[in-house]
């Protein structure tokens, strides 16, 4: 009995042992974590209350006792401060007690989601992509605000300054929250006007042409270019000095571009302050080679700036890279040439020596790119002629760049490098904004050859970031139907060439200028070569069939000439032609230049293939020239010959005929080879020679801002077509077919239009054959 009580005892004491043992585990699971004090050398301790989440040893990590182990004012401020940065808590406050230290924090709540609310203009994507606050990470006061600062700021680079932002939170309990920013967009904060001040050289017109940014409109809408945009802006800058670099004024700069906004206005007035300095033209230009063995001479004549002629800076820029192209081609791929300026401001002029040296041996470690959210990367990779691994040479990194803004893909374009794993590695860093690419336009209107007309264009010219080029158009009028259809690769394996593929149709009525219509559709297979800057070739293959239709004879119309009845007697031909275009182009802007050549050689050959055989030659040459601020200079010369081959005449709907397009006052196919058989409609008929030219005056319009896109001409024509060529068997065939010079005199009005070039003329024939068919007044549109 006593070993039983003994052994009770025993068990009675490891019970409560046992159980003093849980109830302290409990209690100290209970206690909360301030109860864990370490001390600090000195034997002050830290007490942190109100923490949930965060460990109390994280909270303490922030303090750090001073030398005499002992938290003095300075080292609480210190903690305080970092404490609050971490972002982690709402409040925190530091009490002292008697043994040491008390730190009160109140943890931030952590955020479900992040959410916007009345954005229209900028997408969620867009806004989150700018925002700190993020799901999951802590709500933070401080970064709210700047948060609403940043979207304040997003929908200004989308012209929206009256728009207001109010975060909300919504809280969920146990320290959750939703973040949600209500946006108020307001109106649109358009730029209003555009100011230049200092500019002598140049007139607004031919300023406002430089830059990207306009002045609201009433197609404003469609552009989108008189959205205030700050990044805009200073591209806009740069883009007005190099074009007075390329104008001989090589030292202009743009001291500021200020936009101030007008409350009365409601909106943004620009204005771009220059400094134009004066003109200059080239001095001495040479080359000067620091490596043996290379032929100067031959380099120079490499070179595209030339004594004597006006400075051009982007004629600089490109015998650079020329040369860095050539010394790489002669096998020393780190050569580069640096131009050496040296000004003589006496004579206006400028010595140019382009100094080869062999360069430091650096090659690329890796092209890293960023910011494109849409357009692939190998689409901006191969606009570099260097890949990885490849030696560094900057002249083709600044040529990357310049092609890249001009596929007009991006928004921005910067290019920089940085140190890579070892002395002789570069990094290239691309940073490329992406920005809308796709266009739909849709116009109406009245032609006086088409008659009513209706279009529709859809495009999109960088297909999925492909960069591939898709368009559609349809046209609906009066007297023609047409569809074109076109899909294009500027990149076709890989290589520097573009291809296509264009699908066409196009159907005319009989019209009060001719007694037949026509139908004509097929396919063109379409590819570029691009030789130099200046100039590329297109070859092409074509397919298409063509038919003359007469009007019936119940619609109490004379009947058609002969040379058209036989025509259309011939029935549908297919007709197979294969072709090229030369083009040079020096313009200093497509849409509306003031300077420069633009030269069209185009050669066809039908007959490898098809029904029909001919070769056909045109010509068509603009030199644009400013006479001051606003008035610019034009003349063109134009001229054409087809003949046919291999025992075949050329057909009537591949000749050429007289019109507008060559001498304005005359209706289309209003002069040229008339059949004047008596009892018929006197119908052109074409000839097999052509030639044109044309003398214009363009100003812009007093009173008229230059943002509407409006300028006046006067203009003197003059040409002729004639030889006919076609089918002549029927003896009666009376064809009045002499050179006969056409010219005329008159003025006319054009607007620059979202849809194309937009033109009314009024024009006075002086010289014409009696058969000729007038027509003063002329409207037409057409691409730019």
């Amino acid at each position: 009995m006593k070993g039983k009580r003994i052994a009770r005892v025993l068990r009675s004491h490891r019970l409560r042992a046992a159980a003093g043992l849980l109830a302290g585990l409990l209690a100290l699971m209970s206690v909360p974590a301030c109860a864990a004090e370490p001390a600090s050398p000195s034997g002050e301790v830290i007490a942190v209350e109100g923490n949930r989440r965060v460990d109390a040893e994280t909270v303490r990590s922030y303090f750090h006792a001073g030398s005499d182990g002992h938290f003095d004012e300075a080292a609480r401020d210190a903690a305080l401060k970092s404490l609050i940065a971490t972002g982690l808590f709402d409040k925190v406050s530091i009490d002292r007690t008697a043994r040491g230290l008390v730190v009160h924090v109140t943890e931030a709540p952590v955020l479900n989601r992040v959410a916007f609310e009345g954005n229209k203009k900028v997408k969620d994507a867009d806004l989150a992509a700018a925002v700190e606050s993020k799901p999951r990470g802590t709500l933070r006061r401080a970064v709210i605000q700047a948060d609403v600062n940043r979207i304040v700021e997003a929908y200004r680079h989308v012209g929206r300054d009256e728009v207001s932002v109010v975060p909300e939170i919504i809280d969920h309990g146990n320290d959750r929250a939703d973040l949600v920013y209500v946006i108020t967009e307001g109106a649109k904060t358009p730029v209003r006007r555009i100011n230049f001040t200092g500019n002598n050289a140049f007139g607004a017109r031919q300023l406002n042409a430089v830059i990207k940014t306009s002045a609201t409109s009433i197609l404003s809408f469609l552009t989108g270019g008189d959205v205030y945009d700050p990044d805009r802006i200073a591209q806009d800058r740069e883009q007005i000095r190099l074009y007075y670099r390329s104008k001989g004024y090589a030292d202009a700069s743009v001291r500021s571009a200020n936009a101030e906004y007008d409350p009365a206005t409601k909106g943004f007035a620009v204005t771009f302050a220059i400094d134009e300095g004066p003109l200059y033209r080239f001095g001495h230009v040479g080359i000067a080679s620091n490596i043996p063995g290379v032929d100067s001479e031959k380099l120079a004549r490499r070179v595209l700036a030339r004594n004597g002629a006006t400075f051009d800076g982007n004629a600089l820029d490109k015998s650079t890279e020329v040369l860095a192209i050539e010394m790489s081609k002669l096998g020393y791929p780190f050569a580069q040439a640096t131009p050496r300026i040296g000004r003589n401001e006496a004579a206006r002029s400028i010595d140019v020596d382009f100094v080869i040296d062999q360069g430091a041996r650096t090659y690329v470690e890796r092209i890293e790119i960023h910011g494109n959210t849409r357009t692939r990367d190998y689409v901006i990779r191969r606009e570099f002629d260097i890949a990885e691994g490849d030696p560094y040479n900057r002249t083709l990194i600044d040529r990357a760049e310049r092609r890249l803004r001009n596929l007009n893909y991006f928004k921005t374009v910067k290019i920089s490098n940085r140190p890579g794993s070892s002395p002789d590695r570069v990094v290239v860093d691309v940073e490329a904004i992406d920005q809308p690419t796709g266009d739909i336009n849709v116009a109406g209107g009245y032609s006086t050859t088409d008659g009513a007309l209706v279009e529709l264009k859809i495009g999109e010219r960088n297909f999925y970031g492909t960069g591939k080029n898709l368009q559609a158009s349809f046209a609906y009028g009066q007297y023609s139907r047409g569809v074109d259809l076109l899909a294009s690769e500027p990149y076709f394996l890989g290589t520097r060439i573009s291809a296509g593929v264009e699908l066409f149709g196009r159907q005319s009525d009989v019209t009060s200028y001719q007694s037949y219509g026509s139908n004509t559709y097929g396919a063109k297979l379409l590819f570029g070569t691009p030789l130099t800057e200046e100039l590329g070739v297109q070859w092409r293959y074509a397919i298409y069939n063509q038919d003359i239709t007469l009007a019936p004879t119940t619609a109490g119309l004379p009947p058609s000439s002969l040379a058209v009845q036989q025509a259309a007697a011939a029935g549908p031909a297919w007709v197979s032609a294969t072709g090229s275009t030369a083009t040079y182009s020096t313009l200093d802007n497509t849409k509306s230049p003031t300077s420069g050549v633009r030269s069209q050689l185009s050669q066809d050959l039908a007959g490898l293939g098809g029904d029909v055989k001919f070769l056909r030659t045109t010509e068509d040459v603009r030199y644009y020239h400013s006479l001051n601020s606003d008035l610019v200079g034009m003349v063109r010369a134009q001229g054409g010959y087809v003949t046919g081959w291999g025992g075949q005449q050329v057909p009537l709907m591949n000749s050429f005929f007289g019109g507008p397009t060559m001498v304005r006052g005359f209706a289309t196919n209003g002069f040229g080879p008339r059949d004047l058989t008596p009892g018929t409609t006197l119908d052109n008929v074409g000839g097999s020679m052509y030639w044109a030219t044309t003398a214009e005056l363009q100003s812009a319009i007093p009173g008229v801002p230059n943002e509407y896109g409006l300028k006046a001409t006067a203009f003197i024509d003059a040409g002729s077509v004639f030889r006919y060529n076609g089918v002549t068997s029927a003896q009666s065939m009376q064809v009045a077919n002499s050179n006969v010079m056409r010219s005329s005199v008159g003025a006319g009005l054009t607007w620059a239009s979202p849809f194309g070039a937009l033109t009314i003329d009024y024009a006075v024939p002086l010289t014409k054959a009696a058969y000729d068919v007038t027509q003063p007044f002329r409207f037409s549109a057409g691409p730019f």
